[in-house]
């Protein structure tokens, strides 16, 4: 009888992924954290057992920092784990262990500041795992960011609004919210999407209810400006509310200080200017203005100033006469009797 042989080739020259992964999770994933994933799974059951980041950074031509952030993604998502070693490549569906480098790389804050460093393993830089249906609602936020920005989503605006979800601790309501607020504006950057969420954040304003409140109070404040001008019976343009805008948040003037602006610009030139209180403020911004009071101060300092110069320029005036080129002869003295004499004789 002939012998036979039976080769397995499957498990050698391919990588099986499972359709709950396609299903669930890659849509809403960004394309180089999928190649992360893939990647490790490939070498799930390779007899060395483990990839470093450096490798996968290599093998991809990403940086390791690319990397870590694919790596943390899929700890959110409940699909990788971490131990302590090399990082060794275990992805499943279910839970699996990923050990990380011997020095994990700052994982950067999405929000641009700076990173904090990892005192023990990667992850004590992440977020708690979110359940089903956490993931279900952010991935129906992402899709309405992208219908309001009228784009795809790239791997820093989906980091931003991961920043607002997990670290601002902002609802997906209120995320969706702040984003139809700023395009409804003009304003389609996630710069300053993120300027505007963190604006709120300072507010404590945690729900739609209360960011429309502050919106509101935000309208007022243009309306406020407009009658400060003399300017009534209108809405305000689009050009004048980018000017208030850029006064309340980027500057961060209270409504107070932009009346006081509005005010000297029409005693200056005597006619509404958004240009010249523009100027104004942008001079009381380098001055370090916060309140009233600064500007109070800045008046006394001016005012002492002026006096000081016309002082100086009193003090200056009579050795300037004496020193001019036309009086620098001797005088004559005249008798006018004598004078008078002479001319009647």
């Amino acid at each position: 009888m002939k012998k036979l042989t039976l080769t397995n080739h499957a498990q050698e020259k391919t990588t099986v992924l499972e359709n709950e992964f396609i299903d669930h999770y890659m849509a809403e994933a960004n394309g180089e954290y999928v190649k992360v994933y893939l990647l490790l799974l490939r070498h799930l059951n390779n007899s060395e057992g483990c990839l470093s980041v450096s490798q996968i950074a290599d093998m991809l031509d990403d940086t390791e920092k690319d990397v870590i952030r694919a790596l943390n993604y899929w700890k959110k998502q409940g699909l990788l784990d971490y131990d302590t070693g090399e990082l060794g490549a275990a992805p499943s569906t279910e839970k699996a262990a990923v050990k990380p480098p011997d020095a994990v790389p700052d994982i950067p804050d999405p929000a641009g500041g700076a990173a904090a460093p990892d005192t023990s393993s990667a992850a004590q830089n992440i977020q708690p795992y979110r359940n089903r249906k956490e993931r279900e609602e952010f991935k129906e936020l992402l899709f309405v960011a992208e219908q309001y920005l009228g784009k795809t989503l790239s791997a820093t605006d989906i980091d931003t609004i991961t920043y607002f979800y997990d670290t601002l601790h902002m609802s997906t309501d209120l995320i969706e919210y702040l984003i139809e607020y700023c395009v409804e504006n003009g304003h389609r950057s996630m710069h300053y999407i993120q300027k505007v969420a963190l604006s709120w954040a300072e507010q404590k304003i945690s729900t739609v209810t209360e960011a429309k409140a502050s919106t509101i109070l935000y309208n007022k404040n243009c309306y406020s400006v407009l009658n400060a001008y003399g300017i009534k019976g209108r809405v305000p343009a689009s050009s004048e509310i980018a000017f208030i805008r850029r006064w309340n948040e980027e500057y961060g003037f209270s409504l107070d200080i932009i009346l006081e602006a509005c005010s000297r610009t029409m005693n200056t030139i005597h006619q509404p200017s958004f240009d010249y209180t523009e100027s104004i403020l942008k001079s009381w911004l380098a001055k370090g203005v916060r309140h009233l009071k600064d500007v109070e101060a800045l008046d006394a300092e001016y005012q002492l100033e002026k006096e000081r110069k016309k002082k100086d320029a009193k003090t200056a005036a009579p050795s300037a006469g004496k020193n001019n080129k036309f009086n620098n002869f001797e005088g004559r003295n005249y008798d006018m009797n004598d004078l008078e004499r002479k001319l009647v004789q």
